[in-house]
């Protein structure tokens, strides 16, 4: 429970009770970030449900707004810091890392974050016409992301977040999710397309980083996410 807290309070802006933790609760918090993202999908699916009452695109407003809200715009961040990072360094990785560790943001992060939100609007809009239920199990989906490339990528900063998840995850954790994610494909078939998404994700942040840091977990959530609206929208035209 402690730990679920944890993951609470750093993936999201809800209100948790304080607790005093240890590295290891916060490193071993990762294991539980889908049911974090299973609270996020249920408040965005609400917020756009109650949206489309007045119409479809008042829908996708809503939810992309609680979806930046209750997640602090956290992840938006990380691909912000990413773009910067992969736009300015030139084949530089020593000014790739030092461009993605600038708190400031470039230009090239405010047109990543702008493409992120304009492609999210236009696919909740298309999400939403086929059913906003389908929704709560993005987040939930896209947050098992991060277990895998804990697992595939090394860590590439010393006391960031992709160090302190490295072997925080176990095999037990990748294959009760997995199960998990088998019996939601039932329910939401375009959720079959994850474990490409997350592998895809992997290979890209290996070829252009070489590991994985937090500022990749958070880009790497924000591009799932976008890729399992597109599936469950082609899921819903398609029907």
């Amino acid at each position: 429970m402690m730990r679920l807290i944890v993951a609470f309070g750093f993936l999201t802006r809800l209100p948790m009770p304080r607790v005093a933790v240890e590295a290891d609760d916060f490193a071993a918090a990762i294991r539980v970030y889908p049911l974090v993202g299973l609270a996020i999908g249920v408040i965005v699916a609400l917020a756009g449900w109650l949206g489309a009452q007045v119409d479809p695109w008042t829908g996708a407003c809503a939810a992309l707004l609680a979806w930046i809200a209750v997640t602090g715009a956290l992840h938006l961040d990380g691909l912000a810091d990413l773009a910067d990072g992969l736009g300015a360094a030139h084949g530089d990785r020593t000014r790739l890392f030092a461009v993605m560790a600038d708190p400031h943001i470039g230009s090239f992060g405010v047109v990543a974050i702008a493409g992120q939100m304009i492609a999210k609007l236009v696919l909740l809009h298309a999400a939403g016409l086929a059913g906003w239920w389908a929704l709560i199990l993005v987040p939930f989906g896209a947050r098992m992301g991060p277990l895998v490339w804990a697992r595939l990528l090394p860590p590439l900063r010393p006391g960031g977040l992709g160090a302190a998840v490295a072997g925080a995850v176990r095999n037990r954790d990748l294959l009760g999710w997995g199960l998990v994610l088998a019996l939601a494909a039932v329910a939401v078939p375009a959720l079959v397309v994850l474990p490409v998404l997350v592998l895809g994700v992997a290979a890209w942040l290996r070829r252009t980083l070489g590991g994985v840091t937090g500022d990749a977990h958070g880009a790497g959530i924000e591009i799932v996410e976008t890729g399992l609206l597109a599936a469950i929208a082609v899921a819903g035209a398609l029907a």
